[in-house]
C-alpha cells in the first residue's frame, strides 16, 4: 500500500494484551469490559473486517484508548490484512501534501483510493483539529466511502458523541456509529502521569 502509513509508531510496536498498559487495564474495574470487548473483536477479526465492522474508543486523555486501537491495528497487520494508521492531524497533513504537484507523492485521488481501500483504517484523536469546511469535507468523504464499501475503521476520540457531532458533523458521526457501534468508554485518571 505505497503512499499510506502502514506501520505502527515505534512506541506501540510491542503493544500486547500481556504487557502494560493493556494488562493493567484488563485488571482495572473501569476498563476491564472494554479490554474484553477488544478481545472479542480480535477473536473474530477476519469476520469483522470482512463485514466492515469497526470499533472505537471515547474517553479521557491517557486512559489507554490509543494503546487498544494500536493493538487491533497491529494484530490485523500480523494477520496479513492491509491497514493505514494515522492521527487525524497527520492524516490531514498528508492529504494536503497531495495538492503539491512537485512533491512526487501520490495525487489526491490515488491517496484517497488507497486510504479508503485498506482493510482497516485507524484514525487516532478524531476531533482533535480545528473545524473548517475543508476538514469536514475530507472526513466525510473518507468515512462515507468506507461506509459505502463496508470497510472497517478503528478510532479514538476524547469527545463524547454529542461533542463529536458538533466538531465533525452529525452525518459523519452517524456513519461511524453504524460502522463501529457504540463507542467503548474509557474514563479516569491520565495514566501517563503514573509512568512519569
Amino acid at each position: 500500500m505505497r503512499g499510506v502509513r502502514a506501520t505502527l509508531p515505534r512506541k506501540y510496536e510491542g503493544v500486547s494484551f500481556d504487557r502494560p498498559p493493556i494488562s493493567d487495564m484488563a485488571q482495572a474495574p473501569q476498563s476491564r469490559a472494554v479490554v474484553e470487548a477488544v478481545r472479542a473483536f480480535i477473536d473474530d477479526l477476519d469476520g469483522n473486517l470482512a463485514a466492515g465492522r469497526g470499533i472505537w474508543f471515547v474517553g479521557d486523555v491517557g486512559t489507554g484508548k490509543t494503546s487498544l486501537a494500536m493493538l487491533i491495528s497491529k494484530l490485523a497487520m500480523q494477520a496479513g490484512r492491509s491497514a493505514a494508521v494515522y492521527s487525524l492531524p497527520k492524516l490531514l497533513t498528508r492529504i494536503r501534501r497531495t495538492y503539491d504537484l512537485d512533491s512526487g507523492d501520490l495525487s489526491y485521488s490515488e491517496f484517497f483510493d488507497r486510504l479508503t481501500s485498506v482493510d482497516l483504517l485507524h484514525i487516532d484523536d478524531l476531533g482533535a483539529t480545528k473545524q473548517t469546511e475543508w476538514v469536514l469535507e475530507q472526513l466525510f468523504s473518507i468515512v462515507d466511502e468506507r461506509y459505502a464499501t463496508q470497510r472497517s475503521m478503528v478510532l479514538t476520540t476524547d469527545l463524547a458523541v454529542e461533542q463529536l457531532e458538533e466538531q465533525i458533523g452529525p452525518r459523519t458521526v452517524s456513519r461511524l456509529v453504524e460502522i463501529c457501534g457504540d463507542p467503548l468508554p474509557l474514563f479516569g485518571e491520565d495514566q501517563r502521569y503514573r509512568v512519569a
